[in-house]
């Protein structure tokens, strides 16, 4: 009698139980509760959104995750700075809703994010964050340690990643916001009472 081989079976990789594209109008409302359950009520007063407000995000830098129903799971952005005369890009806000927590969304989107950055040619990335988190990345105190918030920050939290070497040489000061200014949405008259609103990004932590 022959013995049964034991053959190795070839395991197939589930697909993904979420996706990364670009963010769309129709997810305002659903990346607005998810900053809201993830930052809480006062996260419009927090330092970086300094550096946001009345800003609108980088070209084809605002990213979602999305589950196969379509659900909002993730969210993140990156914004025009100035590091002390340096131009780069400020990582912000990136959360992951809770349910999702172990999935790797985080780590999907900032890959995604940081990829897109280097393809559109920006020099450098910097955050506020959690740095034995992003130091996956490549992100580290390195050289912004003459950098500084419009408002109170850890130093230790304040990391920056070059996607082209030398980047950050140098960098030391203020960083402020640089990117396009939002359009201002003027008051409603009787004559256009009555009409579709424009849509306009809101502000997020």
């Amino acid at each position: 009698m022959t013995a049964k081989r034991n053959t190795p079976v070839a395991l197939i990789r589930e697909a993904a139980p979420f996706a990364i594209r670009a963010e769309r109008a129709s997810d305002v409302v659903a990346r607005e509760a998810l900053l809201d359950a993830c930052f809480g009520e006062n996260r419009h007063a927090r330092t970086c959104q300094r550096l946001r407000d009345g800003r609108a995000p980088a070209q084809g830098l605002s990213l979602a995750a999305v589950r196969q129903d379509g659900r909002l799971v993730g969210t993140v952005r990156l914004w025009h700075v100035s590091a002390g005369g340096r131009s780069a890009l400020m990582l912000g806000p990136l959360a992951v809703d809770d349910d999702c927590r172990g999935l790797g969304v985080g780590a999907a989107l900032t890959q995604r994010a940081l990829a897109v950055a280097k393809a559109r040619g920006h020099g450098a990335v910097i955050l506020l964050g959690d740095a034995p988190y992003y130091a996956r990345f490549g992100f580290s105190a390195g050289k912004t340690g003459e950098l500084s918030l419009p408002g109170a920050f850890e130093r230790d939290r304040l990391l920056g990643l070059e996607l082209v070497e030398g980047a950050l040489d140098g960098a030391w000061g203020m960083i402020s916001p640089s990117g396009a200014p939002l359009p201002k949405i003027k008051a409603t008259t009787k004559a256009t009472r009555n009409r579709k609103a424009p849509f306009a990004v809101p502000h997020a932590a």
